[in-house]
């Protein structure tokens, strides 16, 4: 939902996948939405509308920093990533389901890239 997030997500899938148009599907703070909540009917009605309709290849949860709906962590943010990403591939299994962090300079971090780094880092960190 927020303003600030979709302009940079919305360049980077554009750059970084060949599509000319994004569906935008927004909750505040989607990824907590869709890690936590139980019903998540009407977001997984737009993702249908989008896929069956549109012909959308990808879906993309995306979190940010600073997110007022979901006043949550860094570390937290990229598991409510996971888990909804989790979620949304049985449901969608063609399309790519792919999660993304915005960070506190508004730069896209695909979560799965982020979290490889974390762990390496902390590998290395333990004796």
């Amino acid at each position: 939902m927020d303003g600030r997030v979709q302009l940079p997500a919305l360049e980077w899938i554009k750059t970084n996948y060949p599509v000319d148009f994004v569906d935008v599907i927004t909750e505040t703070g989607m990824d907590g939405v869709l890690a936590k909540q139980e019903d998540i009917s009407e977001v997984l009605r737009s993702i249908k509308v989008s896929v069956t309709l549109n012909k959308s290849t990808r879906l993309f949860v995306v979190g940010h920093y600073d997110c007022r709906g979901n006043p949550v962590d860094e570390n937290r943010h990229l598991e409510e990533i996971i888990i909804s990403v989790k979620r949304l591939k049985p449901l969608w299994p063609a399309q790519e389901v792919i999660g993304l962090w915005v960070n506190d300079q508004w730069q896209i971090e695909p979560v799965d890239l982020k979290l490889r780094n974390q762990i390496w880092a902390k590998t290395i960190m333990q004796p």
